[in-house]
């Protein structure tokens, strides 16, 4: 059925200009994965290597979790499934936003075939007002301050980017609460 999926969003029309240029969908859906990373989409770097998370947000992220590099990449405990399949092209502050109803389309087949998910962490503010059904208006801060309400489902996570280290000194809670409990729960489930 996987393959079937990955077939599916490869020929849709709405992806037909990735495809036409050899770009494929970038995603991971091992059906044994317990935990499940929603982020934005892939970046430039992550879509010419074929490998998510592959730049120094990547790093932080793992830091976060408390996992290294090979047990992200090489066991199947972890499933990515960005908002995008594919990068969005540059804006003015950054990637553009991934496509608005996109993970919509293909999120919940992917996840059908992945059961034993026991824990969906949400990264960036597109990943967490679309699982968490939040209005646009909602801030990211006030989610993740309240993380605990969302648990044990849901971890909203500000983005790893390196460009937050001014958002984390300004949000001390966020290092000497959330990244400790974020690690607890991780391996709570994979360990």
């Amino acid at each position: 059925m996987q393959d079937k999926i990955f077939e599916a969003i490869k020929n849709d029309p709405a992806n037909k200009k990735y495809t036409q240029a050899g770009i494929e969908p970038l995603y991971v859906a091992p059906k044994e994965a317990k935990i499940l990373i929603v982020g934005q989409a892939p970046g430039k770097r992550a879509q010419d290597t074929r490998l998510f998370w592959n730049d120094p947000s990547g790093d932080n992220l793992r830091a976060w979790m408390g996992v290294s590099r090979e047990e992200f990449y090489q066991s199947k405990d972890f499933a990515i499934l960005p908002m995008d399949f594919y990068f969005p092209g540059k804006g003015k502050s950054g990637d553009l936003p991934p496509r608005k109803d996109f993970a919509k389309k293909w999120h919940p087949l992917l996840l059908e075939q992945m059961p034993n998910i026991e824990l969906t962490l949400l990264v960036g503010s597109y990943a967490t007002k679309h699982y968490l059904h939040l209005k646009s208006t909602a801030r990211l801060t006030d989610v993740v301050r309240n993380y605990r309400a969302y648990l044990p489902e849901y971890f909203p996570l500000v983005h790893p980017s390196p460009r937050n280290k001014l958002w984390q000194s300004k949000n001390p809670w966020f290092v000497k609460e959330v990244l400790p409990e974020l690690k607890r729960q991780v391996h709570l489930i994979i360990d």
